[in-house]
């Protein structure tokens, strides 16, 4: 793919951690032996820092102290507590291991926005916090669904550190973020959103991928935004797709209040890598809802526009579909179908398909190489 630079990089685009984010106050640095790093269960969030580990666990240290102020991305060993929702820890090759107290396990901090599960936040010190996602994020739950049990409860015992410095998912990213560019010539980019979560856009995604793969086309799939786990880039790989990124790759566990300089970075960056191998097509999910903070203000950027050809949009229900036609409305992307949970229904369905003026496609039925090839005809 071809690109010409069209804006700097934002102030922001070193991700929190690297060289240009490491000063920060500490209290104590506590030698932290291989083998105790080594026992501790790793998340999926920590997977690159996992893998590297597991060639050299030496060198590193426990930072800890009344001064310490976790920051998102920063790495930290932590003694389970109490078993509550999550009962299992994602692994960096996605197992599911069962979680007892008195576990330690290597989780990242990060921010959740998750409205049937939890909202949290990065505390601003190293007191008792909570396990707010099974994928290894760590964070202060600050808001819950009523009907959740709550959270299990971590004793963080200190951030890992290097050489004295924190170390931090950014660290060990896969991919750099890059400044934004303005996209050239390059494959067709198609972007699903849906009303909220749980709106049917992952499997949306991944049978789309799964009808366009089994038409013959080279596809790349990724998730621009959204909180650390194993299953729906999995889901993408399974369905069909040759190479699968998301912002966990960059160096993120979460985007949840992210600024939305690096938001955009992270849309440009992910869509520019998984063009670099020429492939047809490349699917990106945006996640959560249209309403949603840092989704509402990358749809009202001009840059999703230049970078996403495409939309489809999940939805839950007919009154959902119609509103969120409206509000990509205002984005000059082409929105070419409806899908998603409330085609589950064929009621839902019919209400959905009277009341708007693009075809309304039963989710499994993007799986189909025709349907999929007549959508983006």
């Amino acid at each position: 793919m071809t690109t010409n630079p069209v804006l700097p990089a934002p102030a922001d685009l070193t991700p929190a951690g690297t060289a240009a984010g490491t000063a920060a106050t500490t209290s104590t640095l506590e030698p932290l032996p291989a083998e105790r790093l080594a026992r501790a269960k790793k998340a999926y969030t920590t997977r690159f820092l996992a893998a590297a580990l597991a060639v050299d666990g030496s060198g590193h240290q426990l930072l800890h102290g009344p001064e310490v102020a976790p920051r998102s991305g920063d790495v930290v060993l932590a003694r389970v507590e109490e078993i509550g929702k999550h009962t299992r820890l994602e692994g960096p090759g996605s197992r599911r291991q069962t979680l007892f107290v008195g576990d330690e396990v290597l989780v990242a901090y990060g921010n959740r926005y998750a409205p049937d599960q939890f909202e949290a936040v990065v505390p601003d010190d190293l007191g008792p916090t909570d396990l707010v996602a099974a994928g290894g994020v760590a964070g202060r739950v600050v808001a819950q669904h009523a009907a959740l049990d709550d959270a299990t409860r971590l004793r963080p015992l200190g951030l890992l550190a290097r050489d004295g410095e924190r170390v931090t998912l950014a660290d060990h990213a896969l991919v750099a973020a890059r400044p934004v560019r303005e996209r050239g010539v390059g494959p067709r980019v198609v972007a699903v959103l849906g009303t909220s979560m749980n709106s049917g856009k992952s499997t949306a995604l991944a049978c789309l991928v799964r009808g366009l793969s089994a038409d013959g086309l080279h596809v790349n799939a990724g998730k621009v935004t959204g909180t650390g786990a194993g299953g729906d880039p999995r889901l993408f790989a399974d369905a069909g797709a040759r190479r699968v990124l998301d912002f966990t790759d960059v160096g993120h566990p979460s985007t949840y209040l992210l600024s939305h300089a690096r938001v955009r970075t992270l849309l440009s960056t992910l869509v520019e890598e998984l063009a670099a191998d020429s492939p047809d097509v490349v699917v990106v999910e945006i996640a959560d809802g249209v309403y949603q903070e840092e989704t509402a203000r990358l749809l009202a950027d001009p840059l999703f526009a230049t970078l996403v050809d495409d939309v489809v949009f999940a939805a839950g229900d007919a009154l959902g579909a119609v509103a969120g036609r409206q509000a990509l409305a205002a984005t000059s992307a082409r929105v070419r179908a409806v899908s998603g949970v409330l085609t589950a229904s064929p009621l839902a369905h019919r209400e959905a398909a009277r009341a708007l003026d693009l075809p309304v496609v039963a989710t499994y039925d993007l799986c189909d190489p025709a349907v999929a090839r007549e959508l983006l005809a």
